[in-house]
């Protein structure tokens, strides 16, 4: 993925991007008959959403003053992704957010998130843990 930091004052204004890495924890008050917290074989809609989603997509911040200008080259240049902050940070809380939900779905409330952690790059990461 791509993103741009249209605040950021140095280099991190202009679109560049980093070979993410995202970490799902999961958790659950019963084990499954297998006993799992979740079955990683049957995670495959997360990764189709992220494959859908973000796989080699820019993330703007849903206030990028230049959104409308890069959207217009959307159908032959770029595929988007917007969020309301697209930070590490921002994608920790807001995939959390995403995911969570279909976890619960998809596993009829059994199982949820307990946090998520991004890293950019080997050097940095954020992550963003369910709220108490």
């Amino acid at each position: 993925m791509a993103h741009r930091q249209h605040r950021h004052a140095g280099h991190c204004a202009y679109i560049h991007g980093h070979n993410w890495t995202i970490t799902l924890t999961f958790v659950c008050k019963q084990l499954d008959s297998n006993g799992f917290v979740v079955d990683f074989g049957q995670l495959k809609y997360i990764k189709d959403w992220i494959d859908r989603h973000l796989d080699h997509a820019c993330l703007l911040n849903e206030d990028d003053p230049h959104r409308s200008e890069l959207e217009c080259h959307k159908a032959s240049l770029f595929k988007f992704y917007i969020l309301p902050c697209c930070s590490s940070e921002g994608i920790a809380q807001h995939l959390f957010q995403v995911f969570n939900t279909m976890v619960q779905s998809h596993t009829q409330q059994r199982v949820r998130l307990s946090h998520v952690d991004i890293k950019e790059d080997s050097k940095n990461s954020a992550s963003y843990r369910e709220p108490r």
